[in-house]
C-alpha cells in the first residue's frame, strides 16, 4: 500500500514538473517574465484553457439531456426505433405478390445475413467495429488532424453505430448562410450522434447494430433496407448473397445514385473492386479469390419494385382502397347510394375499413403504408399467373387486332357505327373531364379555354401498346382516344368449398387501365343471369327434361307490347326442354319462364340468396341482365351450384400479421344456404348442357380441347356491349368479362362482339394451364358430387338431335333486344 502511494506521489510529481516546463518555455517563446508570480499568473491561464474543452462538452451534455439543443432520443426511444416498413401481401403459397410502402424497407434478422455482406461492411466501413463503444477515438483523432488540419480527404470516421445514429435519427437540415453558424450546428450533430452512438452500444449487441444498420439504410430506386435491394438488384435474399454481391450493395453505402449499379455501372464496377480490395486488406479474402473476382462483372438482375408491377396488382389496389376506408359519413358522398353500401360494407365486412376498425397498443390506426404489416391473401400465385397470362393472350393476340381491323374505317372509331359523331365527341369530352390532368387543372384555377389548349397540345408521352410501350408524339386529347381503342378484360376465380379467391385480374395492363372491372363498378350480365331464372323453376318443380313450346312470348308494358326476339327460328314452334333452352340461349323459352314466376321472387328468393347485392329492377327483363352487377357477384353466385347450394362470399385475405408476425386478424367467409342440394345438381345438369351440346361447345371441347366435367354459361348484352363467360368446375369457378372502357364501344357484327368470342376464350386459356399443373389440387379426373338418393332425370333423350353436335357450327349468343 506504501509502495503505491509513493508510486501515486512521484507520478503526480513529475506531471507537475512537465507542466511546469511547458508553461515557462511557453512564456520564453511569447518574450514574457518567468519570475515566480508570473509564473504563477501562466500557471493559471494554462490549466483555464486546458480546462475549458471539458467544460463545454460537461454543458453541452447538460443542455442534450435537458432537450435545449433540439431532440436526443431516450433509452426508450432505441428499444422502439421507428422507421417507415413496407407492409407485404403474401399469395395462399408464400409468394410475396407485392408491398404497399413509402419507403421500400423489410426487416430481417442478423441469422439472414450472409457471412460475404458482414465481412464487406465491417472491412469498408468500421473495421475497428468490434473493438470500440460507438464512438472511434482513433479514427476521429484521424479525421480531426488529417481532414480538418491537414485539409487532406481522408474519409469519413464514423462508426457504423454513428452512422445508424444519424439514419434513426437524422439531423436538422436548415441551412445558414453564416459558416460559423453551419459549423456550429455541425458539431452539435455530431455530438448527439456520439450520444446516440454510446446508448445504442448499451441497449443492443454488436450484431443486432450491424443488421439494424443494414435494415435501415437507403440503397437508391426507392429501395431501404438489405431485404429489398438484395431483391431489387440481384433478385435473391440476405443471406444468399455471393462476395462480389455484397461488395456492390456495401459500395451503394457511399453514395447510392453516383454508385448505381443500374445508371452508373461503371462506377459500380469501381467501387465495388474498392471494397473487395478493403476485403483483402482485412484478410477477408486471399489473393487468389480477390483476382478472380476483380474482373467478374457485376452479374444484375435488376427487378424493379413499383406497385404498378408484379402479380395481382388489381388485388393490392382494392386491398389497399378497402383496408384504408374510415367510417362513412354522410357528408364525405356526393351519392346517398355509395354512401349506404359503404355503411353496410362497415357493418358487415371485416376487411372494410380495417385499419381503423383495428387500432394500435396506442390507440392510432394501423397505416399499410408504415407499420410492416403482413397480409395473406388467399390468391394462388400460379392460377393468378395463369388467369393474368390468359387475358394477355387473348387480347394481344387475337381479339385486340380483330378490333383495329373493324374500326379501321369508321368514322366513329373507336366507337361503334350506330353512335353519331357529335355523340362521339361528347363521350372523349367526357372523358377529358374524368381525368386527373383537368381535375388538377380546374382546381388550380385554369379556364377552360386554356385548359382545351392544354389537352390539343402536342407533348412527349410513353403510351401503352401489346407490343410494349411506345414512346411518341400525342396531345392529351389524342392519348384518351388512342386508349378507348383497346379492350378491357377482368377475370376471377374461386374455390367454391372455402370461397378463396384463387385469381384476380381486374383490367388489361395496371399500369396504364387502373379501373378494377371486378369490384370497381358493375356491367350488364346478358344471358349469364338466365340461370337464376331456371333455379327458380327447378326449385319450384320443374326438371332439365320438361318440354315447353319454342314460341315468342309476349308482354304488356303498361299501354304498350313487346316481344324477346330469338336469333335462330330453325326450331321454333317445336317442343323443346329446358335443357336445351339454356344450352342454347333461346330467348323464346327464357320468356316462357318468366310467365310462371314474378320478377320479384326471382329476385328474393334466388339472386339475392346467391350473394348478389346490386339492385336488380324486379322487371320481365331481368333474367336477360339488364341490370348492373359485377364480376365478383356473379363468380361468387354460380359457386353456389358447385357448393351443394350453400353460397359462400368470395374472400381475399384468410389473416394479417403485425411486423414481428403476431396475428392481428383471421378472416373466415360467411356462408348460407341459398338453394337446395337437388336443385344445385339440376343446374349442374343444365350447365353442363351448355357446354356438352350448347353455345360453349365448339371452343370449349374442340378448340381448347377441354375434356373435365364443366359447366358454362355465355352471355352478350344489349348490341354486343358486354361478353361474359361463366365456367364452373367442381373446385374452380371462373368468370370473364370484356367489353370497351364505353359501352358504345363493341364489335359491330355478332360473331366477334358475342361472349362466346371475347371471354370465353380467356377462360379456355387458364383452364389448359391449370390442368397443365396437377399439383394444385383442381385435376381433369374432377367429378360433380351427386346428392344422396336423387333419382331425377337429368340426361333428355328426346332432345332434338344434331342441334349443335358438330364441331364446325358456330352458335350465336343471342341477345335481348326489344323490337
Amino acid at each position: 500500500m506504501v509502495k503505491n502511494t509513493t508510486k501515486k506521489n512521484k507520478s503526480r510529481a513529475i506531471f507537475k514538473i512537465l507542466i511546469q516546463i511547458i508553461v515557462i518555455l511557453a512564456a520564453k517563446l511569447a518574450g514574457m517574465s518567468t519570475n515566480l508570480q508570473d509564473w504563477k499568473k501562466y500557471l493559471i491561464i494554462f490549466w483555464s484553457l486546458f480546462s475549458i474543452p471539458f467544460l463545454v462538452m460537461i454543458l453541452l451534455f447538460i443542455l442534450l439531456s435537458s432537450g435545449k439543443l433540439g431532440y436526443v432520443p431516450t433509452f426508450e426511444d432505441l428499444e422502439n426505433p421507428k422507421n417507415n416498413l413496407a407492409s407485404e401481401v403474401y399469395s395462399a403459397d408464400g409468394v410475396l405478390l407485392g408491398k404497399f410502402y413509402l419507403e421500400n424497407r423489410t426487416y430481417v434478422n442478423f441469422d439472414e445475413l450472409s457471412t460475404n455482406l458482414v465481412n464487406a461492411l465491417i472491412a469498408t466501413e468500421d473495421i475497428r467495429f468490434h473493438r470500440h463503444s460507438g464512438v472511434d477515438a482513433r479514427g476521429t483523432a484521424r479525421v480531426f488532424v488529417r481532414s480538418i488540419l491537414l485539409g487532406q480527404n481522408t474519409g469519413g470516421g464514423s462508426t457504423i453505430t454513428q452512422q445508424l445514429a444519424k439514419n434513426l435519427y437524422p439531423r436538422d437540415t436548415t441551412y445558414y448562410r453564416w459558416k460559423f453558424r453551419r459549423t456550429l450546428k455541425l458539431g452539435v450533430s455530431k455530438f448527439k450522434e456520439w450520444n446516440t452512438a454510446a446508448k445504442l452500444e448499451r441497449n443492443y449487441t454488436k450484431n443486432e447494430i450491424i443488421v439494424m444498420y443494414l435494415n435501415t439504410i437507403p440503397y437508391g430506386h426507392n429501395t431501404y433496407g438489405i431485404k429489398s435491394a438484395s431483391k431489387v438488384f440481384f433478385d435473391t435474399s440476405p443471406d444468399s448473397l455471393s462476395v462480389e454481391q455484397s461488395a456492390v450493395l456495401v459500395g451503394l453505402l457511399k453514395a447510392p445514385t453516383r454508385y448505381s449499379p443500374v445508371k452508373n455501372p461503371e462506377r459500380s464496377l469501381f467501387r465495388r473492386n474498392i471494397v473487395l480490395g478493403q476485403m483483402r486488406k482485412y484478410d477477408f479474402l486471399s489473393d487468389e479469390e480477390f483476382d478472380s473476382l476483380l474482373v467478374a462483372p457485376i452479374g444484375l438482375n435488376y427487378r424493379v419494385q413499383d406497385h404498378n408491377v408484379g402479380l395481382a396488382t388489381y388485388l393490392r389496389q382494392h386491398l389497399d382502397k378497402i383496408m384504408r376506408k374510415k367510417y362513412p359519413e354522410r357528408k364525405n358522398y356526393f351519392l346517398y347510394s355509395q354512401f349506404q353500401k359503404d355503411s353496410i360494407e362497415w357493418m358487415v365486412n371485416p376487411l372494410f375499413g380495417w385499419a381503423h376498425k383495428n387500432p394500435k397498443p396506442d390507440g392510432s390506426p394501423y397505416n399499410i403504408y408504415r407499420d410492416g404489416l403482413r397480409i395473406y391473401t388467399t390468391i394462388d400465385s400460379k392460377y393468378q399467373q395463369f388467369a393474368e397470362e390468359a387475358v394477355q393472350e387473348h387480347l394481344s393476340g387475337f381479339l385486340q387486332d380483330e378490333f383495329f381491323k373493324e374500326k379501321e374505317r369508321s368514322r366513329t372509331a373507336p366507337y361503334s357505327k350506330d353512335v353519331e359523331p357529335e355523340q362521339v365527341q361528347s363521350m372523349i369530352n367526357r372523358s377529358m373531364r374524368n381525368s386527373v390532368r383537368y381535375r388538377r387543372l380546374r382546381n388550380a384555377g385554369i379556364s377552360m379555354d386554356s385548359i382545351k389548349r392544354v389537352f390539343n397540345t402536342t407533348i412527349d408521352m410513353t403510351v401503352f401498346t401489346w407490343h410494349g410501350e411506345r414512346d411518341t408524339l400525342l396531345s392529351p386529347m389524342d392519348s384518351i382516344i388512342h386508349y378507348k381503342y383497346y379492350l378491357r378484360a377482368a377475370m376471377m376465380a374461386m374455390d367454391p368449398k372455402t370461397g378463396y379467391v384463387r385469381a384476380y385480374v381486374g383490367g388489361p395492363n395496371f399500369k396504364y387501365f387502373k379501373y378494377d372491372h371486378i369490384s370497381m363498378g358493375g356491367r350488364q350480365a346478358g344471358s349469364t343471369f338466365k340461370p337464376f331464372l331456371y333455379t327458380l323453376a327447378m326449385q319450384e318443380g320443374y326438371t332439365p327434361c320438361y318440354k315447353v313450346p319454342n314460341v315468342p312470348q309476349t308482354f304488356m308494358d303498361q299501354d304498350s307490347t313487346w316481344t324477346p326476339r330469338s336469333g335462330s327460328k330453325r326450331y321454333e314452334g317445336r317442343m323443346v326442354t329446358l335443357k336445351w333452352g339454356l344450352a342454347n340461349s333461346v330467348n323464346n323459352i327464357s320468356a316462357w319462364l318468366i310467365k310462371q314466376f314474378p320478377p320479384q321472387t326471382i329476385v328474393d328468393d334466388v339472386i339475392k340468396k346467391m350473394g348478389v347485392k346490386s339492385f336488380i329492377m324486379p322487371v320481365n327483363s331481368l333474367i336477360f341482365g339488364t341490370s348492373d352487377v359485377s364480376l365478383y357477384e356473379m363468380v361468387g353466385a354460380y359457386s353456389t351450384y358447385a357448393n351443394k347450394g350453400v353460397y359462400i362470399e368470395p374472400i381475399f385475405v384468410t389473416r394479417i400479421e403485425d411486423k414481428n408476425g403476431n396475428v392481428l386478424t383471421t378472416f373466415q367467409p360467411k356462408q348460407s344456404e341459398a338453394i337446395s342440394e337437388n336443385t344445385a345438381y339440376l343446374m349442374l345438369s343444365l350447365l353442363k348442357g351448355v357446354v356438352d351440346r350448347g353455345t360453349a361447345t365448339r371452343r370449349i371441347r374442340h378448340v381448347y380441347e377441354l375434356t373435365s366435367e364443366m359447366g358454362g354459361k355465355t352471355g352478350t348484352t344489349q348490341n354486343h356491349s358486354d361478353g361474359w363467360y361463366m365456367g364452373l368446375t367442381p373446385n374452380l369457378v371462373g368468370g370473364v368479362w370484356v367489353g370497351g372502357d364505353d359501352r358504345s364501344i363493341h364489335f359491330d357484327n355478332m360473331s366477334l362482339g358475342q361472349g362466346a368470342s371475347m371471354a370465353l376464350p380467356i377462360y379456355g386459356l387458364f383452364m389448359q394451364k391449370v390442368y397443365s399443373d396437377s399439383t394444385r389440387g383442381v385435376l381433369v379426373t374432377d367429378a360433380f358430387e351427386k346428392p344422396p338418393n336423387f333419382n331425377l332425370v337429368i340426361d333428355c333423350p328426346e332432345d332434338i338431335a344434331g342441334a349443335v353436335n358438330t364441331s364446325d357450327v358456330e352458335l350465336w349468343e343471342e341477345d335481348f333486344q326489344r323490337p
